[in-house]
């Protein structure tokens, strides 16, 4: 059966309706954030788990090194094989074409990258640093920037909890060849950041804005590099007609 012609009205419109759909999605996650960080809950559901004396499960064997060198590891492993793929694909990934295997590793790679600099150069400090959590440094937003708080800083997003949102880009990658596998994909992506995340928390690692936060730049940059990967297939397709019009002839 003949594939759709990029300049195909309907397809356009599938287009439109997608980019519609996937930009409210990430409205409202962003609204939630908002909303979150406006209340003020990061340093409530923090003392959840540690008061004036610290945090109790902060060296925890399980959460120190299982889900945390543990986990960081696994995610880099994971990534040389996504990158590998791009070349030798295996399970799922056999399914799909080397420019969605090359998407993939590149969101990959480029969400670690993004989540990594911000949190280089953030000022925020650590709940773990806080006064009033046995620390020394006074709390400060992070929209506070520049904000000097006394501590050491470079807590703001979560690096450890894009060890599992960075794989992201899998949902973008799979969904127009693999709609069922990008959904399992995209599940199990959630619940790999939300639980690092959740682990870094009860140590005092972090709070839980940051893991909010690392969960949707890694889902932006997943989707605009979606974006941007379609903008260069749609030449290409161009070209591949072009090319199978004159040979017809």
């Amino acid at each position: 059966m003949p594939e759709a012609s990029p300049h195909d009205p309907k397809s356009h419109r599938t287009t439109r309706a997608d980019n519609l759909r996937l930009l409210s999605w990430t409205l409202a996650s962003l609204g939630i954030l908002i909303v979150w960080d406006a209340g003020g809950l990061d340093r409530s559901v923090a003392h959840w788990f540690g008061g004036i004396h610290g945090f109790p499960m902060r060296d925890q064997w399980f959460l120190v090194h299982v889900m945390h060198e543990g986990a960081r590891r696994l995610a880099w492993l994971v990534a040389l094989a996504l990158v590998l793929a791009v070349w030798w694909p295996f399970g799922v990934l056999r399914s799909t074409s080397r420019a969605e295997r090359l998407q993939l590793a590149v969101t990959t790679l480029l969400a670690l990258a993004v989540v990594s600099t911000l949190k280089y150069a953030s000022t925020t400090s650590c709940p773990w640093d806080l006064a009033e959590f046995g620390g020394v440094a006074r709390y400060a937003s992070h929209w506070a920037l520049g904000t000097v708080d006394g501590g050491s800083g470079k807590c703001f997003p979560a690096g450890h909890a894009s060890a599992g949102f960075a794989f992201v880009g899998g949902y973008f990658a799979l969904r127009r060849s693999r709609a069922r596998a990008a959904w399992i994909w995209l599940g199990s992506v959630l619940v790999a950041g939300f639980a690092l995340g959740f682990s870094q928390q009860i140590r005092g690692a972090h709070f839980q804005s940051h893991t909010l936060w690392t969960g949707w730049l890694c889902w932006t940059t997943a989707w605009l590099i979606d974006m941007g990967f379609k903008r260069i297939a749609l030449p290409d397709a161009d070209t591949a007609g072009v090319v199978g019009a004159t040979e017809a002839s």
